[in-house]
């Protein structure tokens, strides 16, 4: 009796071990699915949050720190070109990354358009680099007349370039805007709270960005003679609310001068 009882001990041991190889062996399928989730899961975390998923840029501009009108601008031209239908025949676009938003209003058809980047282009690609050696982009300093005569486009549309500059300069940018626009102007500008360059760009601006509150513009406007193209702004609020868009950005639409 005493000889069975190591017998019974060593078959309940081989028992036991081979239990635990099956139950590991019905587990492993299961461990690899967990696993495979949980990399699917890492890889998608480490994909998107390169494009600001999660913090990161929530749109990707060449200059912007993650904010940017000008990229807002593109995703209204269509509601420009509706609110403003034939009228809307040349136009001059002033701001970062003028290249994408010229090719943009060349692709609306019917539109002459023009661009002045007031900052240097950087990895510039084929496109863009077309378009400066055709004379249609060109870079400026707009605190500076601009190299255009009186009433030269129809429409003049800025997004992110006033936002940098001081009101001393803002009066005489504005007033260049007006005079070489006929028909009016279309302001993108940034709202309190939205962050703008980051502070390795600060040396490109040469000062942060100011967002300034709506109330400020409209009296700054009024104090520089300025006045609001009533018509257009209505025109593009109905515009703006047939394809139910909703501006990221302040719009200001000013008569040209007259």
């Amino acid at each position: 009796m005493q000889r069975r009882q190591p017998t019974s001990t060593r078959r309940n041991g081989s028992f036991s071990f081979a239990g635990a190889l099956n139950a590991k062996s019905k587990s492993s399928p299961l461990l690899s699915i967990c696993l495979v989730l949980v990399g699917a899961v890492l890889l998608l975390v480490y994909a998107f949050s390169g494009q600001g998923l999660f913090g990161g840029t929530k749109i990707v501009s060449k200059i912007e720190g993650d904010f940017s009108c000008t990229l807002e601008l593109q995703r209204a031209v269509t509601i420009l070109k509706t609110a403003f239908g034939n009228s809307m025949r040349k136009v001059l676009h002033v701001g970062p990354d003028t290249c994408s938003v010229v090719s943009k209003l060349l692709k609306e058809g019917e539109i002459e358009a023009w661009g002045i980047e007031p900052y240097d282009i950087e990895d510039a690609d084929g496109n863009c680099k077309s378009l400066v050696n055709k004379g249609i982009v060109r870079v400026a300093d707009i605190k500076f007349p601009l190299p255009y005569r009186a009433k030269s486009f129809s429409h003049v549309i800025v997004s992110d370039a006033l936002d940098y500059l001081s009101p001393k300069y803002l009066n005489k940018t504005l007033s260049e805007f007006a005079r070489v626009s006929s028909d009016g102007l279309v302001i993108f500008t940034g709202s309190p709270g939205q962050q703008k360059a980051k502070v390795n760009e600060l040396s490109k601006f040469g000062r942060p960005a100011k967002m300034r509150s709506s109330s400020w513009w409209i009296r700054f406007f009024v104090q520089t003679s300025l006045e609001e193209n009533e018509a257009a702004a209505k025109k593009f609020k109905q515009a703006a609310s047939k394809q139910s868009y909703k501006p990221g950005c302040q719009v200001f639409h000013l008569s040209s001068y007259h």
